[in-house]
């Protein structure tokens, strides 16, 4: 009796786990169907000439040039280098965001003090802070660590002070009317209120890091895809370039998986519409 209660226990979640998991699955492949789509028409237009191979050169031609790259060795050089700036960049980026979002959004007086030049140099162009970073820091390391964790630094900033500001004001009052200390206040209100918009904010400030490592790798670098993709303009390549490209968009797609994966697990209390999509599509 005891055994096949435990069956009837186990046996809905098995089913629901193995139901998230395909729902999950199928949702994978769906999002392979345009990239799919977009190749299929792209080795269409490159055969049927209707773009000059000199301007679009055809998949064969991209994927062949990215082959000769990696049996020589160069091309996994330049992937490491830039996934190496890149996780450099965001852990610089994050650590400050986190740090002068959580005092900003936390206390008034900070708030006024800093937001305002923290929104005002959100506005400067990435490529600005060029010419500076090089005069401060030299073309090495530094300098270009330090422009990804410019570009990383705002939407996590932004994300988490707006979390904190957006808290629900009654659950601030009834823990307060509780006696909470304010290190309980921070971590059963508003550590779970602002998680969701702080890991939104890592999202978009990694997907920046990934951009900003371009303008960083212009900055005098011999390695990187940022390099290889201005190595291809310079010597007349378009395939490198393209090349550089997809591999900018799967470095970038497998980086932001790796974030909402964990999102997933850490949000996984909440009752979203997305989780009445899934329950729909099982």
């Amino acid at each position: 009796m005891l055994a096949e209660n435990s069956e009837r226990r186990v046996a809905p979640i098995w089913q629901g786990t193995a139901a998230r998991a395909a729902v999950f699955s199928v949702a994978r492949l769906k999002g392979l169907l345009l990239p799919l789509a977009l190749l299929l028409a792209w080795e269409a237009a490159s055969r049927l000439e209707l773009i000059p191979g000199y301007l679009l050169p055809s998949p064969r031609e991209v994927f062949g040039e990215l082959a000769v790259l990696w049996q020589s060795g160069e091309l996994i050089d330049h992937i490491l280098i830039t996934a190496w700036r890149v996780a450099v960049g965001f852990a610089v980026g994050a650590a400050a965001a986190t740090l002068l979002g959580a005092l900003t959004g936390s206390s008034r007086l900070l708030r006024e003090l800093l937001d305002p030049t923290i929104q005002a140099l959100k506005a400067v162009p990435s490529l600005a802070w060029v010419p500076l970073f090089i005069l401060w820091f030299g073309i090495f390391e530094t300098s270009k660590v330090l422009l990804i964790a410019v570009g990383v630094f705002f939407p996590i900033y932004l994300n988490l002070v707006t979390g904190i500001l957006g808290t629900d004001r009654k659950l601030v009052e009834v823990a307060r009317i509780y006696g909470l200390s304010r290190l309980d206040l921070i971590r059963r209100i508003l550590v779970p209120a602002t998680l969701p918009s702080y890991l939104t904010g890592l999202r978009a400030g990694l997907a920046l890091g990934w951009m900003f490592v371009i303008a960083a790798e212009l900055m005098g670098a011999s390695e990187g895809l940022g390099f290889l993709m201005i190595d291809g303009q310079m010597t007349g390549r378009p395939a490198i370039i393209i090349g550089a490209l997809i591999l900018f968009a799967l470095a970038g797609k497998l980086s932001d998986a790796l974030i909402e994966a964990v999102a997933a697990r850490l949000l996984s209390w909440q009752d979203g519409y997305g989780g009445t999509q899934e329950k729909a599509d099982a």
